[in-house]
């Protein structure tokens, strides 16, 4: 039984997936604000070349 709670005690295999899936976790909050920011900038830049290919006909 000593035995057993010695290896319990030495297993680190759960805490790095642990590590893992909050590293995981942080990259993907990262790259959604990062989206977000970009996805606000390339809406006013789609909306500009609209409008200049919608006033180029005139």
């Amino acid at each position: 039984m000593k035995n057993l709670f010695s290896r319990f005690a030495n297993d680190e295999s759960g805490a790095t997936a642990i590590e893992y899936g909050l590293i995981a976790a942080l990259i993907a909050v990262v790259i959604i604000g990062a989206l977000r920011l970009l996805g606000n900038e390339l809406d006013s830049t789609f909306e500009a070349v609209s409008t200049a290919i919608g006033g180029a006909g005139d």
